[in-house]
């Protein structure tokens, strides 16, 4: 641990705090209780993005004041601030979800602009929903500077109460979020009461934290870890546990070591760490938003490392992690086995882990591992030898519905589910699709399409799971499949293909489809075509009235449309680490 004093001359605080010139500065440090001593120590930024949005973010304002407490103990200077998130369970399935993906660069750019206007030399940053991870992650490549990253923490799973009046499949399983959008479904359906949704509503999120299956969240946190951001283990203890304090005053001291040696993020994110992160996001079925969110971290940092690239290596990736939303168990039950260093550790039996990639600890991933005595339990975490499944649980498809790509989740289908055939039923917003899905109007063997929704078109590409919780709700998830421009949750079950690219505003095939066309997905093969020639999509081109016009005309979503590119490079808002002309640290 750092003590005494610490040589300023070359970091950004110095230009707020060193020297006669900086007076004025000083005496707002002094309005603020900051002693003599502390202003002349490094500022290290304590970001969160704190609100009373949802459980997710609740409890990151507490452990903020651990990690205050581990940068302090290591003469540092701690300066809290938040930033905006907006949350997936609460903004989905209405207008808000289009906030959703665009918070995530509002997120960056905040952090970033802050950092940048008090000259902070550092930063710990703490994150809980699903966007605001890769938001938190994405700032601190961009800004390169040494940073660690701190997971708010799981929700604990929820439980109906003994006797309750509700069908017996939920009165006998951990309950998340992700059945509540499903109950919506069965209600809707007729097959669940008034009584039983009510008593569902109540228990099925029991405390602080986020959602508990292997959704965006929990994904973007297992990232974390396997990415070098987070230090090993910090990501898996659910947010009520008052361990997570432990953690919280172990990753500030850790950001003033890698200050004292120099790491920086981009020391830590290289082509080999989004590797690894990669390969976890396959062996746990995680959410397909990490082949959205992985590219747009390693833009920050100018690495080539697309949708393909990160489907690549989920195609060679072993499935072994059993967690929702495919699998059985929730985040808890993977801290309980052992976390993300036991996955690793089981993936580096098989050689499919970088071991010389520098940690938030200053320490390699192999030296880490070395340090993990606990193996695979078997229930939770399979061994290598003996996979769920030998390919991953999320692959990526290309063809001529996708010359961008696509990207699907089968973690837990059959390999015979993994194909499907059948006509198009065309939508072109998801609300429409919802509506046709509420009144039973489609069919068992249709794809149904939904369009208009990439991330310039609708704008925000928003996720469709308010659709796919009904379909699965009646009982449909495994009869139809489904294909969109657009997102899907990290919560979603059943053939669901999302990131379609280019997206329909762009002109891509999806925005030429019409009911009764011939799709075939095939997850096996990564391929995914519709049943018309080059020069039959030519000649519907020509004859495509372009983008549909969307209420958006002014506002951060207006801005956010005209700005972002396609989901293949992970639908990002500016040129990225390869066109930057200097060094924010060395200004």
């Amino acid at each position: 641990m750092l003590k005494g004093p610490f040589d300023k001359s070359n970091l950004p605080s110095r230009h707020v705090t060193e020297g006669p010139a900086r007076a004025p500065h000083r005496s707002y440090m002094y309005a603020m209780g900051v002693s003599e001593e502390e202003i002349h120590q490094p500022l290290v930024g304590v970001a969160t993005c704190w609100n009373e949005a949802a459980p997710c973010n609740i409890a990151l304002n507490r452990q903020a004041q651990s990690v205050k407490l581990g940068v302090k103990a290591a003469s540092g200077t701690p300066r809290e601030f938040t930033t905006i998130t907006v949350t997936d369970g609460i903004a989905m399935g209405h207008e808000g979800m289009r906030s959703s993906l665009a918070s995530r660069e509002a997120i960056a750019d905040t952090v970033e602009l802050t950092m940048r206007g008090h000259c902070y030399d550092a930063l710990v940053g703490l994150a809980g929903c699903d966007k605001s991870l890769p938001g938190m992650m994405m700032a601190m490549v961009r800004l390169n500077v040494p940073s660690v990253f701190i997971y708010g923490g799981s929700i604990l799973p929820g439980k109906v109460p003994a006797g309750a009046n509700v069908p017996e499949d939920f009165a006998n399983r951990d309950l998340t979020v992700q059945d509540m959008f499903e109950a919506v479904g069965r209600h809707q359906n007729g097959t669940l009461s008034d009584e039983a949704l009510a008593i569902l509503e109540r228990v099925a999120c029991p405390s602080a934290g986020a959602c508990g299956g292997q959704f965006t969240a929990n994904t973007m946190a297992c990232v974390s870890e396997a990415i070098g951001l987070a230090l090993f283990n910090s990501s898996g203890a659910p947010a009520p546990y008052e361990s997570r304090d432990q953690y919280g005053t172990a990753s500030g001291e850790a950001v003033m070591k890698l200050l004292e040696q120099n790491i920086r993020a981009r020391d830590v994110v290289t082509r080999q760490s989004l590797e690894n992160a990669a390969r976890v996001v396959a062996c746990t079925g995680g959410s397909t938003n990490a082949g959205l969110h992985l590219p747009a971290i390693a833009h920050e940092a100018g690495i080539d490392f697309d949708l393909f690239d990160v489907c690549e290596i989920f195609h060679d990736t072993p499935y072994f992690v059993d967690l929702k939303p495919g699998g059985q168990y929730v985040a808890k039950d993977l801290y309980d086995a052992g976390g993300i260093p036991v996955v690793m550790k089981e993936l580096r039996k098989a050689g499919l882990i970088h071991e010389d990639c520098v940690t938030a600890s200053t320490r390699t991933i192999g030296e880490e591992l070395d340090r993990i005595d606990r193996d695979a339990d078997g229930r939770v975490i399979y061994p290598i030898e003996t996979p769920i499944t030998q390919t991953g649980g999320v692959v990526g498809l290309k063809g001529n519905l996708a010359p961008e790509g696509a990207i699907v989740k089968v973690a837990g289908m059959e390999t015979e589910q993994q194909v499907f055939s059948g006509p198009a039923r065309v939508f072109d917003c998801e609300e429409d699709a919802f509506e046709a899905v509420k009144a039973r109007g489609y069919k068992e063997g249709e794809v149904i399409v939904i369009r208009n929704e990439g991330p310039a078109g609708g704008p925000g590409m928003r996720e469709m799971l308010a659709t796919t919780a009904a379909l699965s709700g009646q009982g449909m998830g495994k009869k139809v499949a489904l294909i969109t421009d657009g997102r899907f949750s990290g919560a979603t079950r059943g053939f669901c293909v999302g990131h379609v690219g280019p997206e329909a505003a762009h002109g891509g095939p999806i925005a030429l489809l019409e009911d009764g066309d011939v799709i075939t997905i095939d997850a096996i093969k990564g391929e995914i075509s519709v049943a018309l020639s080059d020069e039959q999509l030519a000649e519907r081109k020509k004859s495509w009235a372009g983008p549909r016009d969307t209420i958006y005309a002014t506002g951060a979503l207006w801005k956010y449309a005209q700005l972002v590119g396609g989901a293949r490079l992970g639908a990002v808002t500016h040129p990225g680490g390869k066109d930057e002309k200097h060094v924010y640290m060395d200004l």
